[in-house]
């Protein structure tokens, strides 16, 4: 056997691995060390993100919630105020329908006291022309004469 050919390059083989495993294992070791250490790394940055991502997301949730809070709070008093103005504009409309029919009462007035005046002056108007077309066609000269005189003679009486 120790002559045999084959069992030296079996035991030059063996050595060979044994001299060898040990760099080439410390090698690969080094190598799937660092391989692990990248994987660990990769992984922890991602659980990083993942936690950054969730309270991203929650912040966000909370935004979301605070401003539709806000948004129906901003309709409720939208509401409130449409509501305040509504009733405002009522009593409005109601006093101001209220002074226009005053004022038109108080026109229907005025010209019914023009008219009225209108129709005195008319009748005032009418009356002295027919009575001054009645004196004229009445009172012959004589007659006026006669009131002349007697206005003459009581005229001091009367200015006493």
């Amino acid at each position: 056997m120790l002559q045999d050919p084959s069992f030296w390059v079996a035991v030059g083989f063996v050595i060979f691995i044994i001299v060898t495993f040990k760099p080439v294992s410390a090698k690969v070791s080094a190598a799937l060390d660092d391989r692990a250490a990248e994987i660990k790394k990769n992984l922890d940055d991602a659980q990083k993100l993942r936690e950054e991502a969730q309270a991203a997301l929650a912040n966000y949730q909370r935004l979301q919630r605070d401003a539709l809070q806000e948004a129906e709070g901003i309709i409720a008093h939208a509401v409130e105020e449409a509501a305040r103005l509504r009733e405002t504009a009522g009593t409005d409309l109601v006093a101001t329908l209220k002074r226009r029919e005053e004022q038109a009462v108080e026109k229907i007035a005025q010209a019914e006291a023009r008219a009225a005046q209108d129709v005195r002056n008319q009748a005032v108007d009418l009356a002295m022309a027919a009575t001054s077309k009645l004196l004229d066609e009445n009172v012959t000269d004589g007659v006026r004469a006669r009131l002349a005189a007697d206005a003459i003679t009581d005229l001091p009486s009367r200015l006493q």
